[in-house]
């Protein structure tokens, strides 16, 4: 029947077309060519990117995917700007096609991409112009003759003016051109969804093809990845238990990676102020500035988080004579009488509790009166003053007061209030509060319950300090790491483009501190001489780099420190850490250079001057590249292209993608060039729409890990992003671990990475699964990995299953390679909405786990004890 069909569709194109050929066993019925439309819209501000139509005869026109976007311009912020305003594109030389197009109606520049298909889109450069008021509607055209292209654009006056160009890199000074030369061969069609001004151009019908064909199997792709398990009744209705064959073949165990899970920390939703650093007073420095927030909070100022209590004085904010240049401001007190007292109320309220011991102290020096006294207290609304202590300023420099404050109640609402004991006034500053109880015992320590919970996933590496904190939002925003070591008032705080206040109290001293407290390798990363690409100041996106004159001094700064965290203690950065209180190193040896960036000649520039630099003075140090936010496009391309050029050992590859991109790209890295760099998975997480962490995106991110573990040869290291959050102050959903200042409350996803990071292995027992059941939908939601940790001897098997049944497995338990004879069975399952659960842990016997039942929606991991 189906054979009659398909010879019944051939005669039926042959009487209906004329013409048909039969070309690899398929039909085809075909124009040589046709017309194409490449235009853009203004809807979403114009953020949608460049459209194409096709028409055989220009009289009835076809969109291509319903204005899908195949190139999007990627300059600027993601508020008003990643705009493609009236896109030009031509045909040029050796047949790649040339495309500009306006970015918005205020600055003096303009955007080009170039492809070979129309299809992939190579690095955009935003070239800048210094003639007109701004560049409007620009317009390319190919000089053959002069094999030049010449871009003319337009400006608010409505002059014409022209830039030339070889090869979209160099370009001439832009001159004023008469009108005439400004030729625009746009065209306005009518198309099915409203008219649409662009180029026409006629074009192979391979060309309109292949463009249908890539805008088909991105629609194929998102209907795989939209796949959830609220679909799972009727995806697998009538599914019975699924039974696994899983055969290990020990013998052929490869080494993998002993520092695969790691985690990453980023100062995002409160994570380091008022998160893991302990400090308890918001505000400490009165460094609070109204542009740390963009102006959008007018309450954040100096003095944010402090208030006046009593009528008989005055609280003012003063920079005269400061602590230090790094820390200008400070508060003034004055008191006619006892009585008034400067109050602060934390993060959210201050958190102590009973009998416990916390540590105050303040800057101070008396500029009026005889009495210095200072009282300080801890007062709850409910509870009354909790424990209270007096110190005494003095006249003259500023000094260094401290205090102990042991409460005699727990609560979570205190607040901190300094009272002076006699009329004067008294100048303040660097006001603080830590519990005596820090994890490890630090000074200046991290709060000891969430420095824990990290901990307990046995990190084999921390990346900091981030993320987008690390490059920065424009030039002015880029992390320093100078800037967060030494004295605490020496530090210098700055703005955190999340949209709060880095007071730096949190720098690189702690953070490599904490990287050794809990057994953890440090991975800093630092700017690669870029900021964000979507920075909001400092021009748009990457035209914001350091300039070229000041990179020396920017890449020293990085070389210096290596020689903070490794150098001997008779060198310049070595001795300020060993001043800071660690003489030995602290033993780097890998460093991020660059974040998530647009890769342009911009970035490369700068990125490989860094590189260069460190590879000749520490050839020991590991540079992690950087290839862009996704697991596809441009900047992947490019950034995986420039690693190879360059020799860069490792990449950190980011990406955030829904339970089914996860589920149906298991073999993701086994496809990976082993001969290329090794991978750094920096960033990923299991998205859901409302952005939950539940059980499915944490399964899915199990299944995935599994084939990360298999790929452990290429596949360096991993974590999972973002780390911390606090409730009320978060910016970014899902995270691994919430809290406030009482409780730590770690998700599924946590559960899954604790798993993961306390059963890691350094060899891959490579293993197949065998199952009764042949749907791709069944064996791609049940995945194993077998790994054994050397050290130990310990055999780890780990099983996932996202199946709405269970699955019976059949375990030889022989081909393991190993003799031991009991085993710790760890279970966690439940319903994928699931956002609150534990594993569940016993002893086994190995005999009893040749049948082991791995539950519906389930990750089991099964240690076998070594010799």
């Amino acid at each position: 029947m189906k054979k009659v069909m398909m010879l019944s569709g051939m005669l039926f194109g042959v009487a209906l077309f004329g013409t048909t050929a039969v070309e690899a066993g398929r039909l085809v019925n075909e124009p040589d060519s046709a017309y194409l439309l490449a235009y853009s819209t203004t809807k979403n501000n114009g953020k949608n990117g460049l459209h194409f139509a096709w028409s055989r005869d220009r009289q009835k026109w076809h969109s291509i995917g319903n204005e899908f976007g195949f190139v999007k311009s990627d300059y600027g912020n993601w508020g008003n700007q990643k705009r493609m305003v009236t896109p030009y594109l031509v045909k040029g030389a050796d047949g790649a096609w040339q495309c500009v197009w306006g970015l918005n109606e205020q600055e003096l520049v303009f955007a080009h991409a170039a492809s070979p298909d129309l299809v992939y889109w190579g690095r955009q450069s935003y070239p800048m112009v210094q003639a007109g008021k701004n560049v409007l509607r620009p317009v390319v055209q190919y000089d053959k003759n002069a094999a030049t292209y010449h871009i003319t654009y337009t400006d608010a006056s409505g002059k014409y003016y022209r830039v030339t160009t070889k090869n979209f890199k160099t370009y001439t000074p832009a001159v004023e051109v008469p009108a005439a030369q400004y030729k625009n061969n746009s065209q306005t069609i009518a198309l099915p969804g409203g008219d649409a001004t662009g180029q026409v151009h006629r074009v192979a019908w391979a060309d309109v093809d292949r463009l249908q064909k890539t805008y088909e199997l991105k629609q194929y792709k998102n209907s795989q990845y939209s796949e959830r398990t609220e679909q799972d009744a009727q995806r697998f209705a009538g599914l019975k238990p699924v039974e696994a064959k899983i055969t290990v073949a020990a013998a052929k165990a490869k080494p993998i990676s002993d520092l695969l899970v790691g985690v990453f920390f980023e100062d995002l939703n409160y994570a380091a102020d008022g998160g893991l650093y302990a400090e308890l007073v918001q505000n400490r420095g009165f460094e609070y500035k109204p542009s740390d927030k963009k102006g959008h909070d007018k309450s954040w100022t100096s003095t944010h988080s402090w208030t006046l209590k009593g009528d008989k004085g005055t609280f003012a904010i003063d920079s005269v004579a400061p602590v230090h240049p790094n820390n200008p401001h400070y508060a003034v007190l004055h008191t006619t009488a006892p009585g008034a007292a400067l109050v602060n109320t934390g993060f959210d309220g201050i958190a102590v509790k009973k009998g416990e011991r916390y540590n105050f102290s303040v800057m101070a020096k008396q500029l009026e009166g005889k009495n210095g006294k200072l009282q300080v207290r801890l007062v709850s609304e409910k509870e009354g003053v909790l424990a209270k202590a007096t110190v005494n300023a003095s006249p003259g420099s500023w000094k260094t007061l401290h205090a102990s404050l042991v409460p005699a109640t727990t609560a979570s609402d205190a607040r901190l209030e300094l009272e002076p004991l006699a009329a004067g006034r008294l100048a303040l500053d660097m006001v603080s509060l830590f519990p005596q109880n820090t994890f490890k015992g630090r000074k200046n320590g991290l709060r000891a319950d969430l420095a824990q919970t990290i901990a307990d996933l046995q990190p084999r590496f921390v990346r900091f300090p981030g993320g987008c904190v690390a490059h920065g939002d424009g030039i002015g925003n880029i992390y320093h790491w100078k800037n967060t070591i030494g004295p605490l008032e020496a530090r210098k705080p700055q703005r955190n483009l999340w949209g709060y206040h880095q007071s730096m109290g949190l720098g690189y001293f702690e953070y490599f501190q904490f990287c050794e407290d809990i057994g953890a390798a440090p991975v800093p990363v630092v700017a690669a001489g870029v900021p964000c690409q979507n920075s909001s100041d400092g021009g748009g996106g990457q035209q914001g780099g350091i300039p070229m004159d000041q990179m020396d001094e920017y890449v020293q700064d990085i070389l210096d420190l290596v020689e903070y965290a490794n150098g001997s203690v008779n060198t310049k950065w070595g001795k300020k850490r060993a001043e800071a209180g660690h003489p030995k190193p602290f033993n780097l040896k890998y460093i991020g250079v660059g974040n998530e960036d647009l890769i342009t000649d911009v970035f490369e520039e700068r990125f490989a001057m860094i590189q260069k630099a460190l590879n000749e003075k520490y050839p020991e140090i590991t540079v992690i590249g950087t290839v862009g936010p996704f697991s596809e496009g441009t900047d992947y391309v490019e950034g995986w292209e420039l690693a190879t050029q360059l020799d860069v050992p490792m990449v950190d590859e980011h990406y955030y993608q829904p339970p089914g991109w996860f589920i149906h790209n298991q073999d993701y890295y086994d496809r990976y060039d082993r001969s290329k760099a090794k991978v750094y998975l920096g960033e990923y997480a299991a998205h859901l729409p409302g952005r939950p962490n539940n059980l499915e995106t944490a399964l899915a991110e199990a299944l995935y890990l599994t084939s990360v573990e298999r790929n452990g040869d290429v596949v360096h290291m991993t974590s999972y992003a973002p780390l911390l959050a606090k409730e009320g102050h978060t910016q970014w959903n899902p995270d691994m671990i919430y809290f406030n200042n009482t409780e730590v409350k770690p998700t599924v996803g946590y559960e899954v990475q604790k798993l993961f990071g306390r059963n890691s292995g350094d060899e891959y027992l490579p293993s197949t699964v065998s199952l009764d059941n042949n749907q791709e939908a069944v064996s791609k939601r049940v995945a194993v990995s077998v790994v054994r940790d050397s050290k130990t001897n310990d055999v780890i098997v780990k099983m996932v299953n996202l199946l709405p049944v269970p699955v019976n497995s059949n375990l030889d338990l022989k081909a393991l390679g190993t003799t031991g004879t009991s085993a710790v069975k760890t279970t966690l399952q439940g319903k994928p909405g699931d956002r609150k659960l534990q594993p569940v842990e016993t002893d086994v016997a190995v005999s009893e786990l040749a049948q082991t039942e791995l539950p519906a929606y389930s990750c089991t991991v099964i240690r076998v004890k070594g010799n």
